[in-house]
């Protein structure tokens, strides 16, 4: 079994997203990188780097469109898309469109790289995968091209038009929350055209619910034939982008606008544009978004977050407990081992968290706890949306929020899986010992 020594397929995904961080901080570092023709500092082109290889959106620059030239956006966009679709989907997809045959480890690799629960037509699924992702993304260029020149906000030539267009439907896309506007204001002159709004959420929304779902709904048109996870994804998205529209709308009654209130429900699930200026909501709206960024998309999707798959399975489990009944949604029984990735995500993703945000209170005391839990788990969750400090933090707090960012990207349960000795087989245990009851609450 050769395959055994072979390295394992989380350490793999991780080794080749650090690859092309390096290889892209490598790139916004040369001097053509920038409009000044100056070279960036390294940390700063390292963060940019991370932010858009891991699909955030956070930036220590404050003005990515007037900063970097158009070989720098080029780059971005390229490392953006790369961080959605993942290096290793792009080199597989590129293996099988030159017709060369996947081996075992190569489709546990990108089974684990797609979470995916079995091997079983993996190449196909990558076929169609980058297919339907350029696809939207080319029609969402076209869209928002003829929006941009169309609009009177901001005084753009076609050609420029184009690439702003092109820019802006990779970025929300893929949930990155990058914008080239040259504004530093994302799309807050922006906020009330109502065709650019539609257009961008769409774009997160398909996005954020992930490729298999995409594609479950594609190929099966009616409820009923969808599979168990395409309707928790759907059902917990749709009631996720609702009430988090309700809350934030009531939390700034006189402030926001209904519009930008969905905008702003359906952004903070790990897209990062804000059509509002963040710096001037209120606590509770905070709170809100703090929330809303921990849950995050969903999975196999180019969202970060712990998942509204995860999120709908621990509510529910919590749920029937309570009534003394098992797991079940949709007439199908939520397995164990299902549930233990949940809870073992949540958990994780809490204590990561608090961590991250304590070092972070170490660093920067100059800073309120708000701005500094918020900038934390804006990164954890690849969300990207910062009440302002980014640009001001020290360099040690920027290398902990790209830690976060890259976490959160790849997945704590595949940093965790680092560990996994068992990755190709179910582990035997040796010894097995008496059970006993621990007291719980």
């Amino acid at each position: 079994m050769k395959v055994k020594n072979k390295i394992p397929p989380y350490l793999a995904i991780i080794v080749s997203f650090i690859g092309i961080i390096l290889v892209g901080s490598l790139l916004l570092k040369l001097p053509i990188a920038t409009k000044a023709r100056t070279s960036l500092p390294f940390v700063d082109a390292f963060f940019t780097t991370v932010s858009a290889v891991c699909v955030t959106g956070l930036t220590v620059i404050p003005d990515v469109g007037s900063t970097f030239s158009i070989f720098g956006k080029v780059v971005i966009v390229i490392l953006i898309e790369i961080g959605g679709l993942s290096f290793l989907t792009l080199t597989v997809f590129f293996m099988i469109a030159f017709r060369v045959k996947l081996g075992i480890s190569e489709s546990f690799l990108m089974k684990e790289a797609l979470n995916q629960g079995s091997v079983k037509d993996l190449e196909k699924l990558i076929v169609k995968i980058v297919c339907i992702t350029l696809g939207i993304q080319f029609v969402g260029a076209i869209i928002c091209t003829f929006i941009f020149y169309f609009s009177n906000e901001l005084d753009f030539s076609f050609v420029e038009c184009m690439g702003l267009g092109v820019f802006h439907a990779v970025s929300a896309f893929n949930n990155a929350g990058f914008d080239i506007l040259g504004t530093d204001s994302s799309l807050i002159p922006y906020n009330a055209n109502i065709a650019l709004n539609i257009v961008t959420m769409i774009l997160i929304i398909i996005g954020g619910i992930g490729f298999t779902v995409i594609i479950d709904c594609w190929q099966n048109k009616r409820w009923k034939k969808l599979s168990l996870h395409s309707k928790i994804t759907l059902t917990t998205t749709t009631l996720l982008i609702v009430f988090g529209a309700i809350l934030i709308k009531c939390s700034m009654w006189d402030d926001l606008t209904g519009l930008e209130a969905i905008f702003m429900s359906v952004t903070a699930r790990t897209a990062g544009f804000t059509t509002y200026d963040l710096s001037e909501i209120s606590n509770s709206c905070y709170c809100i978004l703090i929330v809303l960024m921990f849950i995050g998309a969903s999975s196999g999707s180019t969202g970060g977050g712990v998942k509204t798959g995860t999120l709908f399975v621990v509510i529910n489990f919590i749920v029937n407990y309570a009534l003394g009944r098992t797991t079940k949604a949709y007439y199908r029984t939520i397995g164990t081992k299902t549930l233990m990735k949940a809870l073992a995500l949540i958990n994780f993703a809490l204590v990561f968290i608090v961590i991250q945000t304590l070092v972070m209170c170490m660093i920067e005391k100059d800073m309120s706890f708000m701005e500094i839990l918020f900038e934390v788990v804006s990164a954890f969750s690849t969300t990207g949306l910062s009440m302002g400090i980014t640009s001001k933090l020290q360099t040690l707090s920027k290398l902990v929020l790209c830690f976060s960012m890259f976490v959160g990207r790849i997945g704590p349960l595949t940093f965790m899986g680092m560990m996994n000795r068992h990755w190709l087989s179910e582990p035997k245990e040796n010894v097995k010992y008496v059970e006993e009851n621990v007291m719980i609450g």
